[in-house]
C-alpha cells in the first residue's frame, strides 16, 4: 500500500490573472501549483516545498468554501484549454488536473467525508515530516513548527464543528490514532529541549495536548448516525474518480470473479501435487478449499521469528535489488535511499506495511518503508500474522512494497518532468504496478519452487479478493460473517489477517479495488503489445514507467499508438 496522497484544500481567495489564450500549458500548470502551495501549506509540505512550513490552515466551513470557488474556477480554465496543440505529456497533465478538480468538488459536496469521518482531521503527518526531515537545521524547523503547534486548539475546534452524522468505525479510528498525535508532540518537546527552545514550546505544547485530549473526549460523546457502507449511489462515482479505469466498478468486480476462478483452479492443481510431500499419505479432501487450505496451512509454519520481523524485511531489500539487476528487468537508481522503519504510531490502524515517498520537489529525500512491528500482539496474534507473512509471502510483500514495486515505480515517477503526475498520480496505476511487479518477478524465475508458486497464487488471490470484498461490502451489503468466510476459507488468509481486512474495508472504500483494477489493465496492455514484432520486456517496463503516475488507460492509449 502506498501512502501520502495529496488532497486539494484551502485554495481560494486568490487574485489570479486571466490566462491569455495560447499561453503555454507549462506556465499555466505551474501557476496553478504555485497558487496551491501558497494557500495549501500542508500539501506544500508533503510535496517538499518547506518554505511554506510556517503557514497554517484550518478544516473550517470558510476553508471549504474557498476550495469550492477555487476548484470551479480552475476546472473551467483547464476545460477551456484545447487539447489538440498540447504535447502527449501535457494532454495527460491536463486530463489529470481536470479529473483531480472534478474529484475534489465531488468529495467536497457529495461524498462529504469531512463531515462523517473524524480521522480525516489528523494534523500529525505534516508535524512529523517537518520535525524529522533535514531540510534545514533543527532550530529553523522548530521555528516553522511553533505557529502550527499554536494553531492546534483552533484546528480541533474547526474539526469538531465540521463533524455531523459520524460513523462508529471512523470515530474509533480517530480515537485510536490520537495517542500517535500526542507522541509527535512529545517528540517535538524532546527536540525543542535539545535545541534550547524548551521554554518557547512549553505553553503551546501544553495547549496542543489539551486540544487533542479534548477532541478525543468530544468524539467519545458523539452518537454514530450513519453506517460505513457507501452504497451504489456513492460507490460507482467514487470508483470513477479514484480509479479512472476504462471499466466501471461493476465490470471490474465481475472481471475479478472470473480471475478468481482461474487462480483457484491453478492453486488446486498445485496443492494436489504438493500434498504427498507436505501432508503425507492421508487422502486429500475432495473439497477444493479444504485441499488448498491444508497445504498452505502446513507450509505457513515456516516463518521468521517474531522479533526478527522488521529486520528480515530490511535484509531482503538488497537481495531483490540484485535479482532485478541480474535479470535485467528494469533500471534502478540505488542512490535513492530506502529506509525500512517501524510505522509511526499516528499512522497505524489501517495497513501493516506501506511506502511513504518523498515529495515531488525533494526526490532526494528518503523513501520510508513503514512496517508495523508485532510487539504489541499476544503470542497467538503474532503467530497468526507470521503465518500469514510466512517465508514465501514475506518476500512477495517486499516485492510489492519495495522492489520492483512501489519504491522502484515511485523513483521512476519522480524522474518524469511532470510534477502534475507526481503530485496527483493515479492510485490504481501505482498499486497495479506493484501487483504487476509480483508477476514480473515470478515470471523471471524468482524463488522458483512449487511452494513459492502456490504461495504466489494465494497472494495474487488476495488482490483479486480485495475487489470482490470491497464491492460486495459497500454495494451488495455483504455481512461480516460472509466477508470473513470469503477471506479465511475461500482466500486462505489467517483469522487475524481477515479481521484486519474487514476493519480496513469498513474504514476505506474503492481503494481495495485499485490493486486488481490497475494490474489487470497493465497486464492486458503488455499482452497486447507482446504480439508486436520486436517486443522487449525491459523496454516495455521502462516506457510504461516513463509516463509517471498517470492512469493506465491514458498510458495505454499512448503506447498503443506506436
Amino acid at each position: 500500500m502506498r501512502r501520502r496522497e495529496f488532497t486539494l484544500v484551502s485554495l481560494a481567495g486568490l487574485s489570479l490573472p486571466a490566462l491569455a489564450q495560447g499561453r503555454p500549458f507549462g506556465a499555466m500548470s505551474e501557476e496553478f501549483l504555485e497558487a496551491l502551495w501558497k494557500l495549501d501549506p500542508d500539501a506544500a509540505v508533503s510535496a517538499g516545498r518547506f518554505e511554506f512550513a510556517g503557514r497554517v490552515t484550518l478544516p473550517s466551513a470558510a476553508q471549504r468554501q474557498r476550495v469550492r470557488v477555487f476548484a470551479k474556477d480552475w476546472l473551467a480554465r483547464f476545460q477551456r484549454l484545447p487539447a489538440a496543440p498540447l504535447s502527449t505529456a501535457e494532454r495527460m497533465d491536463r486530463d489529470i488536473l481536470i479529473a483531480k478538480l472534478q474529484s475534489d468538488l465531488w468529495r467536497l459536496d457529495v461524498l462529504r467525508e469531512w463531515s462523517w469521518n473524524p480521522a480525516e482531521h489528523n494534523p500529525a503527518a505534516p508535524l512529523d515530516l517537518l520535525l524529522n526531515t533535514d531540510y534545514a537545521p533543527l532550530p529553523v524547523r522548530l521555528k516553522a513548527l511553533r505557529p502550527r503547534v499554536a494553531a492546534l486548539p483552533a484546528y480541533y475546534r474547526a474539526a469538531r464543528d465540521s463533524l455531523a452524522n459520524v460513523t462508529r468505525e471512523h470515530t474509533e479510528l480517530a480515537i485510536q490514532q490520537a495517542p500517535g498525535v500526542l507522541g509527535v508532540l512529545d517528540d517535538m518537546a524532546t527536540r525543542a529541549s535539545e535545541a534550547g527552545q524548551a521554554g518557547a514550546f512549553k505553553a503551546p505544547l501544553a495547549q496542543a495536548r489539551a486540544a487533542v485530549n479534548g477532541f478525543v473526549a468530544h468524539l467519545k460523546g458523539l452518537k454514530p448516525a450513519r453506517g460505513f457502507r457507501l452504497g451504489p449511489e456513492l460507490y460507482e462515482p467514487k470508483f470513477g474518480h479514484d480509479i479512472q479505469s476504462a471499466r466501471t466498478g461493476r465490470e471490474t468486480y465481475e472481471l475479478a470473479l472470473l480471475r478468481r476462478e482461474e487462480v483457484l483452479a491453478s492453486m488446486q492443481t498445485q496443492a494436489a501435487a504438493l500434498w504427498p510431500t507436505v501432508i503425507g499419505s492421508e487422502p486429500p479432501p475432495a473439497d477444493r478449499f479444504a485441499l488448498i487450505g491444508r497445504v498452505i496451512d502446513k507450509l505457513s509454519e515456516r516463518h521468521v521469528a517474531r522479533e526478527r520481523f522488521v529486520d528480515e524485511i530490511r535484509a531482503q531489500i538488497p537481495q531483490l535489488e540484485a535479482w532485478v539487476r541480474d535479470h535485467d528487468l528494469l533500471s534502478q537508481d540505488l542512490a535513492k535511499p530506502l529506509a525500512v522503519r517501524e510505522t509511526p504510531a499516528y499512522q497505524r490502524g489501517v495497513a501493516g506495511a506501506s511506502i511513504e515517498a518523498p515529495g515531488a520537489y525533494r526526490p532526494q529525500d528518503k523513501t520510508y518503508y513503514n512496517v508495523t512491528p508485532l510487539d504489541d500482539l499476544t503470542p497467538e496474534q503474532a503467530e497468526s500474522s507470521l503465518r500469514e507473512y510466512n517465508h514465501w509471502i514475506l518476500q512477495i510483500l517486499n516485492i510489492h512494497e519495495a522492489i520492483p514495486g512501489h519504491y522502484t515505480q515511485l523513483v521512476h515517477a519522480n524522474r518524469a518532468p511532470s510534477k502534475v503526475k507526481a503530485l496527483f498520480g493515479n492510485g490504481a496505476m501505482v498499486e497495479g504496478w506493484a501487483v504487476y511487479g509480483e508477476r514480473m518477478m515470478m515470471e523471471s524465475g524468482y524463488g522458483a519452487s512449487p511452494e513459492m508458486t502456490l504461495m504466489y497464487g494465494k497472494w495474487h488471490l488476495r488482490s483479486v479478493t480485495n475487489t470482490v470484498l470491497d464491492y460486495s461490502v459497500h454495494v451488495l451489503d455483504m455481512a461480516e460473517a460472509d466477508a470473513l468466510d470469503l477471506l479465511v476459507r475461500q482466500a486462505f488468509q489467517t483469522e487475524r489477517e481477515a479481521r484486519e481486512k474487514w476493519r480496513r474495508v469498513q474504514l476505506t472504500s474503492v481503494q481495495l479495488t485499485s490493486y486488481f483494477s490497475g494490474y489487470s489493465e497493465i497486464f492486458a496492455l503488455r499482452e497486447q503489445l507482446r504480439t508486436r514484432p520486436g517486443f522487449d520486456l525491459k523496454a516495455f517496463h521502462e516506457k510504461f514507467l516513463s509516463y509517471g503516475n498517470a492512469p493506465v488507460r491514458l498510458i495505454a492509449a499512448e503506447m498503443l499508438k506506436a
